[in-house]
């Protein structure tokens, strides 16, 4: 059902790789905590986004990939919706993948040249995968790929060994730590399943542009 009145639109994007086996059934129910919000009875009536240039909730048979970029109008029990729906793509996936989620201020108006307050953006990154360690594998090569890009402002990929050296290592020791944690079978919270490290609210000024494919 719509939601006239609510806080934030929220934006989900992302890829998500799918085992081979993988039907559109077991997908449809995996993804069933985003169009049902939405107010939809199926994934086909939900995966249609609040705006048209976004491709929505999309299932790539050839590729088996979940594709999203999809909006929907909501509050703060929307992130409910994302708990679950990542313990239940955790099920399905083939490999580790993260997603974007992020929450924009619906009374906010970035035209307005006085505003009265700042923005209440969010953002999230959500990681899901089959196994812990295809989840920290994500999570590693996003963290390697961020640091690598900022300092090679300054230094030599070459000269770069090293610090992806020490990343490694600080992955290496939570994996270990999980695995000779009473956790093993559900990782913690930020390490999968659930909402990963990355809130951040966004100020006037400097909201996070939408996906526009």
């Amino acid at each position: 059902m719509p939601r006239y009145n609510a806080a934030y639109e929220i934006h989900v994007h992302g890829e998500v790789p799918l085992r081979s086996d993988v039907t559109f059934e077991q997908l449809q129910e995996a993804t069933r905590p985003l169009w049902s919000y939405a107010g939809a009875t199926t994934m086909t009536e939900g995966a249609i986004s609040s705006y048209p240039e976004e491709p929505g909730i999309r299932f790539d048979n050839t590729e088996h990939l979940l594709q999203l970029c999809w909006t929907v109008s909501g509050d703060d029990d929307f992130r409910q919706q994302l708990d679950d729906l990542c313990m239940a793509l955790n099920d399905l996936a083939d490999s580790g993948a993260a997603l974007e989620v992020t929450f924009y201020d619906a009374d906010y108006d970035d035209e307005d040249d006085t505003p009265e307050r700042e923005a209440r953006d969010d953002f999230v990154m959500l990681f899901v995968g089959p196994t812990p360690a295809a989840i920290m594998q994500i999570q590693r090569d996003m963290l390697v790929d961020d640091v690598i890009h900022m300092m090679e402002r300054h230094f030599d990929a070459a000269e770069l060994s090293g610090v992806v050296g020490e990343i490694d290592k600080l992955f290496n020791q939570r994996f270990d730590e999980l695995v000779h944690s009473l956790e093993i079978g559900r990782p913690p919270r930020g390490n999968g399943g659930g909402n990963g490290g990355g809130h951040g609210g966004g100020g006037h000024g400097g909201r996070k542009p939408r996906h526009l494919h």
